[in-house]
């Protein structure tokens, strides 16, 4: 009955284009074509099934050796592991490389590897210095004289092995090979059929969106490593004592890491271990080890709060946007007001990206799991512990305001190994339905054989070559060109939208970041700069800044996407005539910008880099007399590093102007 219920919720969010039809939200106007190369892609799966079924009338799924295979594989599980982990490994260290250059490209990715790096270094935190604006980023954290990351501690201690070793890279695709052979480990288990554990474990390993997030920087790679940890130590609770306190400790790691992620898992291991204990009293010991085991981690995170935020309870996210970043139905960071309706729609969207980027099939990738959910009648423990903590998860993410989305619908990356399972036992109950010999078993199998083609040899390819072709800025080595051009000691300003100046500007002011968001994105970026330029000029800040600024939010309805410079996220107002300051930090984005955040997880040398805020700049050279200037950006088309001595005289002309 659980699985029928899940299977027709599984089918309204994945197939039903729900966020269109709630008004005032996001959309997903792509849907009108998903849904077309749905029907395509599984019309040309089928006729392929058919072809093979008319060319292999001697066929049948038996006759491959494939079960034999599957039993000597279970039979040696050790090896077995072994070598899926290790296949696993080399796929992920390729595509890290081939995909992601082996650095960090998203925001987040960076936010944590220059966590990771100041751990490393020994410390919590860095020294904010008395200008952060010209190091600050979106998700660091400068206050109190401390500079740190928004996130928890997990993700970034993961990291620092891979930032001593020089290649933070290698991080995930470890976590991820890992992540193999625990799945394969639980599976072997729980699966009395060796065929279905073993085809389980090599889609999990080879599911496209398991090898991008295991390629990648994000934690979700770490996250996923210790919730299959944390499963596989609860299969084998009953082999030893310590094992529930190991099982605790995976789920209290993971709460470092991602805590919603954690929570989800974690009610229903104690929920079922308190179970065991009332029908067993002897079982005590299990559950106070496990609550130990999670309470250790924790105590590591209050500590880490403590020191950071100066509160056990307030993360640091919560610290830098507010209380409103965290779950619940109110208004969000960025004043938009999370609903029921908008977590609705973000469940939509999640579910119908899921089936694209799951599985990467020409088909819907949760078709198989839709049969799986209705017709799998004897669900082992695992499968059972894995649909409620799932289940947790999607309700948990349908009361969070923010679209993760990022390599797929990266929030819900935690179904993954229920949804390869019950992907597997779909096929093989609809295949059990059809005799193997018969045109229909062999049309079913050449549909299936099909669209797995399709997806490794068409449709992964070209995600493949999606990811390796964008973000191309974050890619490049920003210290590079001084090193190629022999320069040392120098001050090196990193040239930035003028759009991406006002921002920390905005924080050196005092200005929240959600209301820098709002004013970022609500007014004229000229008349916003002016303001600021006011406000600084006045010694300005806090409140007292914040108050001031809301009035230049009042022609928000008028305000539209800049066309006159290369970052399309600056605003302009209808009407109005930019002064000649306004008009020059136009042609500077036309003639090349680049992006700050990537230096900061990278070392420097004996240079000091810093974001360019051209008149403010006289507060770094007084701050490193004597050493020479320069200036780094993109070349016009964006495509090159540029690094250009700037003349002292060319400087304090430029700041009088100003």
């Amino acid at each position: 009955m659980p699985g029928r219920v899940a299977a027709g919720l599984l089918l309204a969010l994945g197939f039903l284009p729900i966020v269109n039809w709630i008004p005032g939200g996001r959309t997903a106007p792509w849907f009108a074509t998903v849904a077309s190369g749905w029907l395509s892609g599984s019309l040309i799966a089928i006729g392929g099934g058919i072809v093979l079924a008319i060319l292999t009338r001697r066929w049948s799924p038996g006759s491959t050796g494939f079960p034999k295979f599957a039993e000597r594989c279970l039979s040696a599980p050790r090896h077995t592991g072994g070598v899926l982990a290790l296949a696993a490994f080399v796929i992920y260290a390729v595509v890290a490389h081939a995909a992601f250059s082996g650095v960090p490209l998203h925001l987040d990715e960076l936010a944590q590897v220059i966590q990771a790096r100041i751990f490393a270094s020994g410390r919590l935190f860095l020294d904010a210095g008395t200008y952060p604006e010209f190091r600050s980023a979106l998700h660091l954290l400068d206050e109190g004289g401390r500079s740190y990351s928004q996130f928890p501690p997990g993700g970034p201690l993961l990291l620092v092995p891979g930032v001593w070793l020089g290649m933070t890279w290698i991080v995930g695709p470890l976590a991820g090979a890992a992540s193999v052979a625990l799945f394969w480990g639980i599976v072997r288990r729980s699966e009395a059929n060796a065929v279905v554990a073993l085809s389980a474990a090599i889609l999990f390993a080879l599911t496209p969106m398991v090898v991008f997030m295991s390629a990648s920087h994000m934690n979700h790679a770490g996250a996923m490593l210790f919730a299959l940890l944390a499963t596989w130590l609860l299969c084998r609770i009953d082999e030893s004592r310590w094992f529930a306190l190991l099982a605790g400790l995976a789920l209290g790691f993971l709460a470092t890491i991602r805590p919603v992620d954690a929570l989800a898992f974690a009610l229903p291991a104690g929920a079922w271990l308190g179970w065991r204990f009332v029908g067993d009293r002897s079982r005590w010991n299990e559950l106070l080890a496990s609550g130990v085991g999670v309470a250790v981690p924790l105590a590591a995170l209050v500590w880490y709060n403590t020191q950071t935020t100066g509160s056990a309870t307030l993360f640091a996210y919560e610290a830098l946007w507010g209380p409103a970043h965290g779950l619940g139905f109110h208004s969000a960071p960025w004043g938009e007001a999370h609903t029921p309706a908008r977590g609705l729609e973000l469940l939509s969207l999640y579910f119908l990206r899921l089936q694209t980027y799951l599985f990467e099939t020409p088909t819907p990738s949760i078709i198989a799991a839709l049969f799986g959910l209705w017709m799998w009648r004897r669900w082992s423990d695992i499968a059972l512990y894995w649909l409620v903590s799932g289940s947790l998860l999607i309700g948990l993410y349908f009361a969070y305001w923010h679209d993760g989305f990022y390599l797929g619908p990266r929030f819900i990356y935690l179904l993954v190994p229920l949804l390869v399972l019950l992907s597997i036992h779909g096929v093989r109950l609809l295949g059990s339905r059809l005799p193997a010999s018969s045109m229909g078993g062999r049309a079913f199998w050449g549909t299936v054989a099909t669209a797995v083609t399709m997806a490794v040899f068409v449709n992964a390819p070209a995600r493949f070559a999606q990811y390796r072709s964008g973000l191309a800025l974050m890619r490049q080595d920003p210290t590079a060109p001084a090193r190629e051009a022999g320069v040392r000691g120098a001050l090196i300003l990193v040239r930035e939208s003028w759009g991406a100046q006002l921002v920390p500007r905005l924080w050196a002011l005092g200005v929240s970041r959600p209301l820098t968001e709002a004013l970022y994105r609500l007014t004229d970026t000229c008349v916003l700069d002016t303001q600021v330029t006011v406000l600084e000029r006045a010694g300005t800040r806090g409140d007292d800044a914040m108050r001031a600024l809301l009035p230049v939010m009042r022609d928000s309805a008028r305000v539209a996407r800049s066309q006159r410079s290369p970052d399309e996220s600056e605003r302009v107002l209808a009407g109005h005539a930019y002064s000649a300051l306004c008009e020059r930090r136009l042609l500077e984005d036309r003639a090349g910008f680049t992006i700050f955040l990537p230096l900061l997880a990278r070392s420097w040398g004996e240079n000091v880099y810093a974001r360019d805020l051209h008149a403010r700049d006289s507060v770094l050279v007084r701050q490193h007399p004597g050493r020479p200037v320069y200036l780094l950006r993109t070349d016009a088309a964006g495509t090159r590093l540029v690094l250009e001595p700037v003349a002292m005289d060319s400087l304090r002309a430029e700041w009088a102007a100003q």
